[in-house]
């Protein structure tokens, strides 16, 4: 995963950021998909899952600093979603859940926001 601080890709512009966000999430269902088809025990899902957990982390951080441009209810709805994201990797790797799918179905759901952002 890319390692990049966002406060760094905003100063070039806000469209090449969501741009930004938009392929890193497209990764994360990329790799989620795999891990469905695999099983949650492989080595896919623990990819999947690890890359997932890192992604949300950073995008966690990013929203909840104060710098943050985004209007505060969607940085609040946008937080709710990651907390949500972050529970539900902890599910799957302590074998609570098997939910690939809806973990995909919201990263889908970001990812073609941030494809309307970017345009």
């Amino acid at each position: 995963m890319h390692n990049y601080h966002y406060a760094e890709t905003l100063a070039e512009t806000p469209s090449d950021a969501r741009k930004i966000e938009r392929e890193a999430i497209q990764r994360s269902i990329d790799l989620l998909k795999e891990a469905c088809e695999k099983g949650p025990n492989s080595r896919e899902a623990i990819d999947a899952l690890y890359y997932l957990d890192r992604l949300w982390s950073i995008l966690l951080d990013d929203l909840a600093n104060s710098e943050n441009r985004l209007p505060k209810e969607l940085r609040a709805s946008l937080i709710s979603i990651g907390i949500w994201v972050l529970r539900e990797i902890e599910n799957i790797r302590n074998e609570r859940s098997k939910n690939f799918e809806g973990l995909i179905e919201i990263s889908n759901s970001i990812c073609l926001g941030l494809e309307g952002a970017v345009r």
